[in-house]
């Protein structure tokens, strides 16, 4: 586990970042801070969405330490604000929550959870009635309510608290989502085998019992330490899993899946043990979607997606809109758009035909159903549409810690003020600033830079036409940067 600066001094008001307040245990995410926050949270549910006439909040929780007692706590403040929490009885995925919200005409739900951070942090998500995560001006009407000192009554601790199972309605209707007989069927017959790892989340046991016949699942057991690492589904955090696959299965369809901690976010690996991020998932989701599902609507990338979702998108006619990074961003537009799919570089995926939140388990199943009705593996069916579109890249992004928060600013001076005009010995053509600076390039490469609002820390994301000319763009930036 990396090395934390816990805080010596009082922490600083709280803050909603891209989905969610999140904090160390302890320093910044304790007991007193959280109650404060999850009634303020669900006095401003109700001012936003209370014309639908609920006054049910649901509370949920993922598998990290304390997070039962955080739910307990996060009810116990709901209720003594003046509303109807129900507290579920088990973990859960975030998405489950999302889909009892909607079920239920809710006013929203607050989930317990660190999404894909490291052990150390917990955090706060905020659902609305809608069923998805909130917009930024419903966080920033809770950080004013905090800001202005509101403190909930005391809980009574003798109030029961209803309690409510988070997946009994969820699988029933995922099942629904896709042709469940087939994929049963495959695994059954020893057509199709299915490994998924859970990186000990909230995921654990889901898949297979959604899908109701045996998967080879890794890392189930609660650990919430996540084995010294973070449950984001990158590739190098799954290593056992690629292994798993590049030894070779004795079927000729095989995939795995990863989902992080609270279950909204995927990646996957192919039957030769190749990991596929989500730049390579969703094309193949357009394709099934639109082409073997039939579903209308526009595709909705942030701007780290890769070219290759327009081009596969130009294939069924299918209209593009480009957004910030955060899922939030996309949901906003599912609501006033028909959508086919919404997605982002880092794993969320959403469906226009599903509720305005992204959700690995249902991302998972529309894949299992594109390698049924296909009969190919998803590398396959990758390099088919590259093929289609005539367009073969390579991607990559890293995380680039900086001295200090002062020294973000002098580089974000320098992209504001004197932004390159060269990057890695090519000319820059172009550069958009929707969320960051993301330079096109002469070659048709392209390298982002976004910056975190709350550490001194800077993402880089580039795409070009190899490996090597990703690696030699990142490394250029990332010189780039420290030399400021």
């Amino acid at each position: 586990m990396s090395a934390v600066h816990y805080a010596v001094t009082p922490p600083g008001p709280i803050r909603f970042g891209t989905d969610g307040w999140r904090g160390v245990i302890a320093a910044d995410f304790t007991f007193d801070r959280l109650y404060r926050a999850a009634g303020a949270a669900a006095q401003v549910l109700a001012d936003t969405y209370g014309n639908n006439g609920s006054r049910r909040v649901f509370v949920g929780y993922d598998r990290r330490f304390l997070s039962e007692e955080f739910a307990t706590v996060t009810a116990q403040a709901v209720h003594s604000v003046g509303f109807e929490a129900q507290l579920a009885t088990d973990y859960a995925t975030t998405p489950a929550l999302s889909w009892a919200v909607h079920e239920q005409s809710a006013l929203g739900a607050l989930v317990i959870t660190a999404s894909h951070n490291p052990g150390q942090y917990s955090g706060l998500k905020i659902k609305g009635a809608f069923g998805g995560s909130v917009p930024g001006s419903v966080t920033a009407q809770v950080e004013a309510l905090l800001d202005q000192g509101f403190t909930p009554p005391l809980a009574d601790p003798a109030a029961a608290i209803a309690r409510f199972d988070p997946w009994q309605s969820y699988r029933h209707m995922l099942r629904q989502k896709v042709d469940l007989a087939a994929i049963q069927t495959a695994i059954r017959s020893g057509q199709l085998s299915v490994f998924v790892d859970v990186m000990h989340g909230a995921a654990a046991r889901a898949l297979g019992e959604i899908l109701e016949v045996p998967v080879t699942e890794f890392r189930s057991d609660r650990d919430p330490l996540f084995g010294g690492g973070a449950p984001e589904p990158l590739a190098a955090n799954v290593v056992g899993l690629c292994q798993q696959l590049s030894r070779g299965v004795a079927t000729p369809l095989a995939v795995g899946f990863v989902f992080d901690g609270d279950g909204d976010r995927i990646a996957a690996v192919d039957r030769s043990g190749e990991f596929l991020s989500s730049q390579v998932l969703i094309p193949i989701l357009i394709e099934h979607l639109a082409a073997r599902r039939g579903y209308p609507g526009e595709l909705v990338k942030t701007v780290s997606g890769s070219d290759l979702m327009p081009k596969v998108a130009a294939l069924f006619d299918i209209p593009v809109a480009e957004l910030p990074v955060g899922y939030k961003y996309i949901a906003d537009r599912m609501q006033s758009q028909t959508v086919l799919l919404g997605g982002e570089e880092s794993g969320g995926i959403g469906y226009g035909s599903h509720i305005p939140e992204r959700d690995g388990l249902l991302s998972a199943l529309y894949l299992l159903e594109a390698i049924v009705q296909s009969g190919r593996n998803l590398g396959e069916l990758y390099a088919d549409l590259q093929a289609r579109t005539q367009f073969q890249s390579a991607y990559d992004r890293i995380d680039l810690p900086l001295a200090d928060m002062q020294a973000r600013d002098r580089v974000l001076q320098a992209l504001q003020n004197q932004a390159p005009t060269a990057i890695a010995g090519l000319e820059v053509v172009s550069c958009q600033t929707i969320d960051g600076f993301k330079f096109r390039l002469s070659d048709n490469r392209w390298l982002m830079v976004r910056f975190s609002g709350t550490e001194p820390l800077l993402r880089l994301y580039c795409e070009a036409a190899t490996p090597a000319a990703v690696q030699a763009t990142l490394h250029w930036a990332r010189d780039w940067a420290q030399q400021i």
